[in-house]
């Protein structure tokens, strides 16, 4: 299941009940901003999530998926990865 465009898996957030989200496949703008580019850059190629497109992993993911306060190690590249196999 598609949790996410860029990977990271919603399911696992503690901060989705708290803010009542659902991820960013069914929200049109996340509970702690105005905009994620990465769900931007998703959306606007028409991919269900940033392992389908022709860049990945572009520089925007990697600089998120290795972001020092937000970033998870890479995890969420992977977690893509894993989502485009048959």
């Amino acid at each position: 299941m598609i949790e996410s465009r860029c990977g990271l898996q919603c399911s696992k957030c503690g901060y989705r009940e708290q803010m009542n989200c659902g991820g960013c496949c069914s929200i049109d703008k996340p509970f702690w901003g105005e905009a994620c580019p990465v769900k931007s850059c998703c959306e606007e190629k028409s991919s269900e999530h940033c392992g389908q497109c022709v860049q990945f992993p572009c520089d925007l993911l990697t600089k998120f998926a290795y972001d020092e306060k937000q970033g998870d190690d890479g995890r969420r590249i992977e977690q893509c990865r894993k989502w485009n196999l048959p």
